[in-house]
């Protein structure tokens, strides 16, 4: 992509994001993650009804009359953006791909974590690790994740989960809000992602396409794996074969929807075919009832 290009299609989505970050979720981000803890803010004079338990004897002692500590939220927190670059995710069969929409939400979530003075990392990974930006604060830093996020591209076709938890894992020590956009077709992650959603707060994003839900009858048709390469011709009519389609996908959303269930993980579902900001506004909602 030229440079010229590239710069348009950054500024574009960060108008597009921007706005749906400031009208639509103001304040629900904030309210939504909280910050690791209290830190010392000052002292001041005690007033009635001040829990004791604050009271900063030195002080007291110096001045002879009580003083008490005040604390705040600490509200700096750090956000991990771990996107999915696998062939699987450049699918889309309406106007945008799976990919596209994956950096529309990667925007948005960099835009409200700078709106709350909030780090960003990220880390792009197909069956390898592919990109890892440390965190940091700023609207330049967020610019260039969705630059990168736009421009990168991968040396692997494949999807390793696994293997990009375990690298985050040991990346990020401190604990962070980890969102996982992907479309989840991988297996044997299972243990990491519990251990990872021990020890982070942790968000999977799945994206879905319509056309994966079923397969449409048009006869003998030609496919090529976007991971693997492999090509297969099929005929599209066959009844066993629309059974076995429907099934497997039923099996593989039933089965990774039990996972995040008895991990205790949250998780948002995104179609391509839709809007993300309900689902986004749903999951916001429902973690602020839980709070």
């Amino acid at each position: 992509m030229q440079t010229k290009e590239l710069l348009k299609q950054v500024r574009q989505i960060e108008i597009r994001t921007r706005g749906v970050v400031n009208q639509v979720f103001s304040g629900e981000y904030h309210s939504v993650f909280k910050g690791r803890g209290m830190e010392f803010s000052e002292v001041r004079e005690y007033q009635f009804g001040d829990d004791i338990r604050n009271i900063d004897w030195n002080v007291t002692a110096r001045f002879g009359h009580p003083f008490i500590k005040v604390f705040e939220e600490e509200r700096e927190l750090t956000v991990m953006l771990m996107v999915d670059l696998s062939g699987s995710l450049i699918f889309g069969s309406l106007e945008k791909t799976k990919q596209q929409i994956a950096a529309e939400l990667s925007a948005i979530l960099a835009f409200s974590a700078m709106k709350n003075n909030d780090k960003v990392g990220l880390i792009l990974f197909s069956d390898r690790i592919e990109k890892f930006v440390p965190p940091r604060k700023g609207r330049t830093h967020v610019l260039r994740i969705i630059s990168e996020l736009l421009s990168f591209e991968p040396q692997g076709k494949g999807t390793n989960i696994k293997k990009a938890l375990e690298y985050m894992n040991n990346a990020i020590k401190k604990r962070s809000i980890v969102f996982l956009i992907s479309d989840f077709f991988d297996s044997g992650y299972e243990k990491i992602l519990r251990i990872v959603g021990k020890k982070h707060d942790f968000v999977g994003i799945v994206l879905s396409d319509e056309r994966e839900k079923s397969l449409p009858k048009v006869g003998l048709v030609k496919f090529q794996d976007a991971e693997t390469g492999a090509v297969r011709y099929i005929d599209s009519n066959n009844p066993q074969l629309q059974k076995w389609f429907v099934q497997s996908r039923q099996e593989y959303l039933q089965k990774r929807k039990s996972l995040f269930i008895k991990s205790r993980l949250d998780s948002i579902e995104v179609q391509t075919n839709q809007s993300y900001i309900k689902p986004l506004i749903e999951f916001f909602r429902l973690r602020e009832r839980r709070w």
